[in-house]
């Protein structure tokens, strides 16, 4: 009998399965309000604002400055400003590779971005936070870029917008980040002398040190829908003072109906209303 040794043509890997398939990862998104699955070209298009039941996601520093400025080339002011972690601080890690971090995955050297630009044609300083960014804490150069921004606003004599998206003062840098808080505050005052508009926008969410300080002292302070505004949380306030709290508490709702806030404005309507208030206020 012969023996042979049957010639076998090699055969052809078939696709595999993974890339067969749609690749659909990452492309939607959930609804925190009213749990719809939301496709997020289309979420972005809107400005991140759910399409079904108005809830307002977050929205980057840079995305803000977009949707607020004209789409005119805009000047980012002081970038070059980073923390030199001033108390060499370390947790579960060290405070300086918490910078690098957020600095390598944002792009930007702290937790604010600052611009000068032209709303519906009117010249404008505009800061707006990241919260991305260290939960958006406040330390030293959140404090100095919002301090220069204000300067910049009494020498140009134009008018000034802060958006807040913030945790709070920076417990990584102590008491240099509690400092900041009076810092702006009296460079606020001075621009209140000089009759110019500041128009603070509290987004989701404004807290600590940033609410107690330049978040609540706007000529007009604005806050989008349910965004959660306050100081201390909900839990360390029913522990001290022994008491439920009301339903709602800390939304930008329940501070507009208990006069804390002048106005809860949709994000698509921020823009335009913005330009009426500054209108009226430069009239």
């Amino acid at each position: 009998m012969a023996w042979f040794k049957r010639e076998k043509k090699p055969i052809e890997n078939p696709t595999p399965v993974e890339e067969r398939r749609v690749r659909t990862e990452g492309m939607w998104t959930k609804c925190g309000s009213c749990r719809a699955i939301i496709w997020k070209k289309d979420l972005e298009a809107n400005w991140e604002v759910c399409s079904k039941c108005d809830h307002h996601f977050r929205l980057g520093a840079r995305k803000r400055l977009e949707l607020l400025l004209d789409d005119e080339p805009w000047s980012e002011l002081d970038s070059e400003l980073a923390s030199s972690d001033p108390l060499h601080f370390t947790d579960t890690k060290p405070y300086a590779q918490r910078l690098k971090d957020a600095q390598h995955k944002l792009g930007m050297k702290d937790a604010i971005l600052t611009a000068e630009g032209h709303l519906n044609g009117r010249p404008v300083i505009c800061c707006s936070m990241e919260f991305g960014f260290i939960g958006g804490s406040m330390g030293a150069v959140v404090g100095e870029k919002v301090a220069r921004a204000i300067e910049r606003s009494l020498a140009r004599k134009i008018p000034l917008i802060i958006v807040s998206c913030s945790g709070g003062a920076r417990m990584m840098e102590g008491v240099v980040s509690l400092m900041q808080l009076a810092k702006v505050s009296a460079a606020l005052a001075r621009l209140d002398e000089a009759g110019l508009p500041f128009i603070s926008i509290l987004t989701d969410p404004t807290t600590g040190g940033v609410t107690a300080s330049y978040a609540m002292l706007g000529d007009l302070n604005i806050a989008e829908p349910g965004a959660l505004i306050g100081f201390a949380g909900p839990r360390v306030i029913e522990q001290t003072i022994r008491q439920k709290l009301p339903e709602g508490f800390q939304t930008a709702e329940f501070l507009l109906e208990h006069g804390f806030l002048d106005a809860v404005v949709s994000r698509k309507e921020l823009k335009p209303y913005i330009s009426q208030a500054l209108n009226f206020f430069l009239a």
